[in-house]
């Protein structure tokens, strides 16, 4: 199996959190099951041979090139014989400055490429999959990245209180009140609500939940040996029985068995 990741340019950085990419070829007769949970971050993904089959029947990946939006719960991806994928996972305001649509739309959805750029899909498809390694996708990609800045140039007057506000959020780990981001955004709650749900594609409410419980994960990924009651109160839950709730909501399990039988990475923190 080859897995790679890599920062995007510093001219991208703004919006743009990183690229990964996977091959890996399993024998004819075995299958494994990836369970994907919400980690706060808009992502486009390519496939280069077959897509994975989702379990969850509300979810559905039927094309190539697709745009995943934030979720609001986990869903299981079954894998089989060979996974060869491209993917650019963007900062938490980043996809709308790239498609000047609202990421609310993507919400708990694979949306194709293709139907937001139609003209220009197939073309960048064809580029990715002939590229010879991952440093020349990535290049391809932030061509195709750099070009749609420019296509959305308009000035977001709401854009750096966004940006403001996730940092508010990223500092208290997901901890901080919605009527303080509000105040510090100078807009009403409702309004806030408004246009975070606008820019970042999910509730401040609900992404604050994603945003701890993937502080959960990082934690434990740093030190394996914090146990749970510690664990629940250094990322901000009321007690253990809390953070079993938030992990059962958005990853399916109690966080034993999830850091027992999951991959213990934060894709938010990491």
């Amino acid at each position: 199996m080859e897995y790679c990741i890599a920062k995007s340019s510093l001219a991208l950085s703004q919006w743009v959190k990183c690229y990964w990419t996977i091959d890996n070829c399993l024998p004819s007769n075995v299958q494994y099951v990836h369970r994907i949970v919400p980690h706060g971050l808009a992502e486009l993904s390519f496939y280069f041979d077959k897509t994975p089959a989702s379990l969850n029947q509300n979810i559905s990946i039927s094309e190539s090139t697709n745009i995943a939006g934030q979720l609001s719960c986990f869903y299981d991806l079954k894998i089989s014989r060979r996974l060869s994928m491209f993917s650019i996972i963007f900062q938490p305001a980043g996809l709308y400055s790239f498609f000047n649509i609202p990421v609310s739309e993507f919400y708990n959805q694979q949306i194709p490429l293709r139907y937001i750029l139609k003209e220009t899909t197939s073309e960048l498809e064809l580029k990715l999959h002939h590229a010879r390694s991952f440093a020349s996708r990535i290049l391809i990609a932030e061509q195709f990245l750099l070009h749609q800045l420019r296509n959305n140039n308009k000035t977001s007057y709401h854009n750096p209180r966004i940006q403001n506000s996730i940092a508010l959020i990223n500092q208290s780990k997901g901890r901080v009140n919605i009527n303080y981001l509000a105040t510090q955004a100078c807009l009403s709650r409702k309004q806030f609500e408004r246009i975070f749900l606008k820019y970042i594609g999910i509730s401040p409410g609900r992404f604050m939940k994603i945003v701890r419980f993937q502080h959960a994960i990082h934690e434990k990924s740093i030190n394996n040996n914090i146990n749970l009651t510690e664990l629940s109160y250094k990322c901000g839950y009321f007690d253990q029985s809390h953070m079993t709730n938030d992990f059962m909501q958005l990853a399916g399990m109690n966080p034993k068995k999830y850091f027992s039988e999951c991959n213990v990475l934060s894709d938010y923190f990491g």
